[in-house]
């Protein structure tokens, strides 16, 4: 099947200015965009551009500051993922990207929080979550729980495999509290692609799609993204694809590649 695809316009369209990209993406025939932050965005010209394009916001990340294992943020954590679900639903966003620990400028993870047991981060995210699912039950915005790369990208960053996450979410039960499961953060971390999709794929609420090394359009490294679909369709995955990936000579060259799946 053909699944509804996302262009995330941060790092891909960066020639053209940023309210610009949304009819770019449309253009080129993506439904959907999605970026990182919305706290440095004007919320208005945001929907006023999507609006104007005939594009749906596929979402942002939730968080910011503030990370989900360490108990004494519980409360700020949950302060700015209220404020994230209302800019959200202001510009008709579908869903919230949520992680274990605050990400600064580049995605480095803010604290590693060595001095942390894993009994303390496991129950504080839990406990985190739980709240977290609520906040999306009653808004109707989805929340997807990102697993990252340790390797490469996010050192540091506690919640690195699909199992974990999505034992997680199937423990808390929620139907609005996803897995964002990102197939170049997963291969790097811990491969067998296939294999975590048919294990883990009825709690995916969105996917990230760029290729293993480099974080380019499929086709440019390792991954077989033949396969890799047709396991998320098998696992009966219906939801969208978001390419959050770095064009490898050109935005346009790398939409060439993704039109074709």
């Amino acid at each position: 099947m053909k699944f509804a695809k996302s262009a995330c316009i941060e790092p891909m369209y960066g020639e053209l200015p940023f309210l610009e990209r949304f009819q770019a993406a449309k253009d080129d025939g993506f439904e959907f965009v999605e970026f990182w932050s919305w706290t440095d965005k004007d919320l208005d010209a945001v929907k006023a551009a999507a609006e104007k394009a005939g594009i749906g916001i596929s979402g942002f990340n939730g968080d910011a500051d503030y990370s989900l294992i360490d108990p004494t943020h519980k409360d700020k954590y949950l302060d700015f993922l209220k404020r994230s679900v209302e800019a959200a639903r202001k510009i008709g966003a579908k869903s919230v990207t949520i992680h274990s620990n605050a990400l600064g400028d580049g995605g480095i993870v803010v604290n590693h929080y060595t001095e942390l047991s894993d009994t303390v981060k496991l129950c504080s995210m839990y406990g985190a979550l739980l709240e977290c699912a609520k906040i999306a039950e009653g808004s109707g915005i989805t929340m997807n729980l990102e697993p990252l790369n340790i390797t490469t990208d996010h050192v540091g960053n506690y919640l690195s495999t699909t199992r974990m996450a999505a034992e997680m979410t199937r423990l808390i039960g929620s139907p609005m509290l996803k897995v964002l499961y990102d197939v170049y953060h997963m291969q790097l971390n811990e491969g067998s692609l296939c294999d975590n999709i048919r294990a883990y794929g009825d709690q995916f609420g969105h996917i990230h799609v760029a290729d293993a090394p480099g974080r380019h359009e499929p086709g440019t490294g390792e991954i077989n993204y033949a396969r890799v679909f047709q396991a998320l369709e098998d696992c009966g995955y219906t939801g969208r694809v978001g390419y959050e990936l770095f064009p490898k000579t050109s935005t346009a060259e790398a939409v060439k590649t993704i039109m074709s799946y």
